[in-house]
């Protein structure tokens, strides 16, 4: 499982992030970039848009990227991967790697995250959802994964 979580992470390069404010759920299209052990994730968002005002109130949220593999038989397969955990606000100013990190992924990215109202925002799992089929569902923890 840390294969297809790590190769979906290194493929895919944009996600629906899923937050929530005020009893209501919203989702937002991401760019994003695997950082750190290559299952944090880190993604843009300017200071005035709801996914920022939901994080600022409640940290928790959903990632859902789909990526694909191929399987024994050399064809392509769809996997599903959901991470759940929380957010936290990377400073630019402070942190310049992760800056650095998503505009080599995102070069289009560049004059928005250089704005002054944009931050940068990681994404650390508590959990993983990992859909290989309709009926091959399964979920792993992060200490999961530390221990294979």
């Amino acid at each position: 499982m840390k294969e297809y979580i790590e190769g979906v992470l290194k493929t895919c390069r944009f996600a629906v992030l899923a937050t929530e404010g005020d009893g209501q759920p919203h989702t937002s299209r991401i760019a994003i970039t695997p950082f750190g052990s290559l299952r944090q994730l880190i993604f843009a968002t300017y200071r005035n848009t709801i996914k920022y005002r939901n994080l600022t109130h409640n940290s928790k949220v959903a990632v859902l990227i789909e990526g694909e593999y191929v399987n024994m038989k050399g064809l392509k397969e769809s996997v599903v991967l959901t991470i759940i955990g929380h957010t936290e606000e990377i400073s630019i100013a402070e942190n310049k790697e992760a800056l650095h990190t998503h505009l080599k992924r995102h070069p289009e990215m560049e004059s928005f995250m250089l704005s002054s109202d944009c931050v940068l925002i990681l994404v650390i799992p508590q959990s993983y959802q990992v859909v290989l089929g309709i009926d091959d569902i399964r979920w792993l923890t992060t200490d999961d994964l530390d221990s294979t």
